[in-house]
């Protein structure tokens, strides 16, 4: 088991920037490959990025691509999204979240570890 906490959430301008952190603690965190997910009101979890245990591969939902970095320092476990070019659709609950294996990165059931999200909220 690893323990997550994100932070880095608020209230932003569209157009603006934000950089979220996961902590982790517990089990060694260079083992996990680890995802970001957002989860909107009235809508199910959402895949938004993946990167390996290296941090070698990175992996981006299309709508992302270009605007969200994904990133990881295995020696402060912790990983982070860096977010630019903020839209109000970015607008959700963003959770980390962590996974044995580097297979069905997208997929939020593949994950067992999750953190308790934090907000993102992108005003127009």
């Amino acid at each position: 088991q690893v323990q997550l906490v994100e932070s880095g959430g608020g209230l932003v301008q569209a157009g603006g920037s934000l950089r979220l952190s996961c902590a982790a603690s517990g089990r060694t965190f260079s083992s996990y490959t680890m995802g970001w997910f957002r989860q909107a009101p009235g809508k199910e979890r959402e895949f938004v990025a993946a990167i390996t245990r290296s941090g070698s591969r990175t992996y981006y939902e299309d709508s992302v691509k270009g605007r969200f970095t994904i990133s990881r320092d295995n020696a402060k476990n912790t990983m982070y999204l860096q977010m630019n070019s903020l839209k109000p659709e970015d607008t959700a609950v963003y959770y980390c979240a962590a996974k044995m294996g580097s297979y069905g990165l997208e997929h939020a059931y593949e994950y067992d570890n999750w953190g308790q999200g934090t907000q993102v909220t992108v005003s127009s």
